[in-house]
C-alpha cells in the first residue's frame, strides 16, 4: 500500500531522527519579546527552547552547560528576525527528541504556514488517524523547541487557544505576531 503523501516517515527526515547525542549540549538564556528563553543545542543541531516561566522551567540546567556555539548563534539571529516580523521560516539544524509518533506530529507542525492555525484534529485528520485528536495534542504539547516548530498555531476546534508550554498569554502573543507581519499596511 502506497504511503499518503501527507504522512511523512519520520526516519525520512534525519533532523528528526532520534540518536544519542554525540557532542555536549550547551545552553544559551536571551531575553525575547516573549520573555527569557534558553536556547539548547549541540554543535550538530538545536534540541530546545525553554521558556522562563514556562513548563520546563523547573527542569533546571542539569547535564547542560552554559556556553554558545554556532547552532545557538544561528538560533538567537533567527529568533531575532522572526521577532521583528522579517523571518517566516526558520532554517536550523533540528534534533527533538521523542517517539515515532511525536516525531511525525512535529514535522507536521512544520508545515503549518506562518500567520495560520490549524486544529489538533485535523493534524490528526493529516496523519491518518482522524481520531486522534488527544494524541496529537500530546505530542504538540511534548514540543521541545517551540516557536522553532511551531506549536503555537494549532487551537482548539472551536477556534480556542489551548495549552502550550509557554502559556496561553505568549501562545496569543506568538500568533498576534505573525497576524500582524502578514496584514498589509495601510498608509
Amino acid at each position: 500500500m502506497a504511503q499518503d503523501d501527507r504522512r511523512p516517515s519520520a526516519t525520512a527526515f534525519p533532523f528528526l531522527a532520534p540518536r544519542a547525542y554525540a557532542a555536549a549540549v550547551v545552553y544559551q538564556d536571551i531575553d525575547s519579546p516573549v520573555g527569557r528563553l534558553r536556547l539548547i543545542a549541540t554543535d550538530q543541531a538545536l534540541v530546545g527552547i525553554w521558556f522562563e516561566h514556562g513548563r520546563d522551567a523547573a527542569r533546571g540546567a542539569a547535564g547542560l552547560t552554559p556556553g554558545s556555539n554556532t547552532i545557538i548563534e544561528r538560533t538567537r539571529a533567527q529568533l531575532a528576525e522572526y521577532f521583528a516580523g522579517t523571518r517566516r521560516e526558520f532554517d536550523l539544524p533540528l534534533e527533538p527528541r521523542g517517539t515515532e509518533f511525536q516525531r511525525l506530529v512535529w514535522l507536521r507542525l512544520t508545515k503549518i504556514a506562518y500567520g495560520d492555525t490549524t486544529t489538533y484534529g485535523a493534524l490528526a485528520q493529516d496523519l491518518g488517524n482522524p481520531n486522534g485528536s488527544r494524541a496529537v495534542g500530546l505530542a504538540n504539547g511534548s514540543n521541545p523547541i517551540p516557536i522553532v516548530i511551531p506549536c503555537h498555531r494549532v487551537i482548539g476546534a472551536d477556534g480556542a487557544l489551548t495549552g502550550f508550554g509557554g502559556g496561553l498569554p505568549i501562545k496569543a502573543m506568538l500568533l498576534d505576531l505573525e497576524r500582524s507581519a502578514i496584514q498589509p499596511r495601510l498608509l
